[in-house]
């Protein structure tokens, strides 16, 4: 496979489940906003682009409007939704010849519905409900349609890598006392609510929350998870045995960042989230720019903004 068409495929993976992130991460997090006064909707609206990475822009103030166009609507910024399936529309363009025919028409039905979908036709609330189903119809696409060579390993691993800095960023969110998110949003964000209390039953709480969507093994969105299925994909594209331990840069950043929350003990997980936290996007950047560096053949750095390819 050549290295361009590979590097395409792993970042289709990162834009459509960043946009997914950013749609769950928006929609929870409004419905809060709205009921706060100016004064504290700005802080709250400045603190979550920088959890988001998104640069506040210079000529508009900070607020809740400010905060919707830059994360939802903005075309030119990659963090935002529309910005994120435009690069995965464009992407998977540019490897039409290796995506599946109902993975392109998904993506490429989805950009040209962003039109149909402005703020000022639809509301915020209702595209990122759009959002998400699109970005579910893509991946179910992508499952069911394309066959587990590499085409689909490297885009699973842009997907799986992408979720965990997602799920990071998500707790992130709910980590500053400014966001006050509830443990029942935190989990609704993720698409967790279910799935958390069908496995804990009575026992509720930040705390029980914050474990399960770091922790579980099972929940696919959990950060632990994820990082699994970073390690899954990085092995079957690179299955090189060795008696002394030794693998490649990417598995061994993944690696110590999933075993070590697989394996501290902590009496208080919520004292200690920001730590964990910052490890695992760490863990993240650093697996990125070794895939890159490994697979993509390219002069330039990708930073967690990615790139138009």
């Amino acid at each position: 496979m050549l290295s361009r068409i590979a590097e395409s495929l792993f970042w289709i993976g990162r834009y459509v489940e960043r946009a997914d992130g950013t749609a769950r991460i928006l929609d929870v997090h409004l419905e809060r906003l709205n009921q706060l006064p100016l004064p504290e909707q700005r802080t709250v609206s400045a603190n979550l682009l920088a959890v988001m990475g998104v640069e506040p822009s210079e000529d508009s103030p900070t607020g809740l409007q400010h905060l919707v166009t830059r994360m939802a609507f903005d075309l030119q910024q990659p963090n935002s939704i529309a910005g994120s399936l435009s690069a995965a529309r464009e992407n998977a363009r540019r490897a039409r010849e290796t995506v599946s025919a109902p993975v392109w028409e998904s993506l490429n039905a989805t950009w040209n519905g962003l039109t149909s979908h402005r703020q000022d036709v639809v509301g915020t609330y209702r595209f990122c409900t759009w959002v998400i189903e699109r970005t579910a119809t893509v991946q179910g696409m992508a499952d069911s349609t394309m066959s587990r060579d590499d085409t689909w390993q490297f885009l699973a691993l842009g997907r799986a890598l992408e979720r965990a800095d997602m799920t990071a960023r998500m707790l992130a969110t709910g980590d500053e006392e400014a966001f006050r998110l509830s443990w029942a949003n935190m989990l609704r964000c993720a698409g967790a609510y279910e799935s958390f209390l069908r496995s804990r039953r009575a026992a509720f709480g930040d705390a029980y929350a914050v474990e399960f969507l770091l922790l579980d093994q099972l929940f696919p969105r959990s950060v632990v998870s994820a990082l699994r299925q970073v390690e899954q994909s990085l092995i079957a594209l690179d299955p090189e045995y060795s008696r002394t331990g030794k693998m490649d840069s990417a598995r061994r950043l993944v690696g110590q960042a999933r075993t070590f929350l697989e394996y501290h003990h902590s009496e208080d997980l919520i004292g200690e989230l920001a730590e964990h936290l910052e490890r695992v996007q760490a863990a993240c950047a650093g697996a990125s720019d070794a895939i890159t560096t490994k697979y993509f053949a390219q002069a330039s750095e990708h930073a967690w903004t990615g790139e138009h390819i």
